[in-house]
């Protein structure tokens, strides 16, 4: 067989005495990494690390309620005649779209209740969000779950055969799109630090770059995944709804745009005359009638 990415032995991982169940620690480490970033952009914007704090608490439990509920809604066909294993999210199953959708709307109410801008908790933890993102798509690799076409590049993943779906029992390896959509987040959080360094951006508009850069990357990732999912018309659900997020945030920053500027040396803005400064009096009009 030639050279591929072996999956783990075990979805768990053992410390002592302790279990571990490595999805959900994976999950765990990334909504760590994410706060982090954020607190630290949120804090660099004059807000407090206790105000961080508050906002990253009420966003990790909206987020991963609304993960799993978009996840059931999506896939509600495998939980059929078995609804007790909708909230086992230990098994897998939290959907991207709804956490951050969840998240967001719960944001607004805070923001709102606080009298603070939106804008600033959207664009502080727009680069944070694919930080997690990134970090717990590996608690799929531990699942052997989201893994693409069969493929014998040197990267492929070998997936068990308890894990395949009948058609690729045959197979042994596919492609990681867990990996795929790591190295596309990393590369986001990396595009979005820069540009807002570099550019001057309108308020929401850095969140509005995110959606769209997140949505075009999971989109082509769909594309070639082969793991089980619901369909609506013969299509992916996910791919549908990453066409809608393209759409929005394409037509968000359309209208958004304007005053974005680099952030470097912009042009000199005339200074105001002082108030108590002698103005010239305008001089009188002269009617030039015949």
């Amino acid at each position: 067989m030639p050279a591929a990415i072996p999956s783990p032995g075990s979805d768990s991982l053992d410390i002592g005495s302790l279990e571990l169940r490595a999805y959900g620690l994976m999950i765990a480490l990334g909504v760590l990494a994410a706060a982090w970033l954020f607190a630290r952009r949120f804090t660099q914007r004059g807000h407090s690390p206790e105000l961080a704090s508050s906002v990253t608490v009420w966003a990790v439990v909206a987020g991963l309620i609304g993960s799993r509920i978009y996840h059931v809604i999506t896939d509600w066909k495998t939980y059929q005649g078995n609804w007790g294993e909708a909230w086992q999210i230990w098994e897998g199953g939290l959907g991207i779209p709804g956490a951050v959708s969840a998240a967001a709307a719960v944001m607004w109410v805070y923001a709102r209740q606080k009298g603070i801008p939106l804008s600033d908790i959207a664009d502080s933890v727009a680069p944070a969000l694919p930080l997690g993102q990134a970090i717990g798509r590996w608690g799929n690799w531990f699942n052997q779950e989201l893994y693409g076409r069969p493929t014998d590049l040197p990267w492929a993943l070998e997936i068990d055969p308890e894990h395949r779906r009948f058609q690729y029992l045959d197979d042994e390896t596919f492609h990681p799109t867990f990996l795929y959509e790591c190295i596309w987040n990393l590369a986001l959080v990396g595009a979005l630090l820069w540009i807002g360094r570099r550019f001057t951006l309108k308020p929401g508009r850095l969140f509005g770059l995110y959606v769209l850069g997140y949505s075009l990357g999971r989109l082509w990732i769909e594309f070639i995944r082969v793991d089980f999912a619901s369909e609506l018309a013969g299509v992916r659900v996910n791919i549908w709804v990453m066409l809608a997020l393209i759409l929005g945030s394409v037509a968000f920053l359309l209208w958004n745009r304007g005053s974005d500027g680099d952030s470097g040396a912009g042009e000199a803005v005339p200074e105001e005359p002082d108030a108590d400064e002698a103005t010239p009096e305008e001089p009188e009009n002269i009617s030039l009638e015949t």
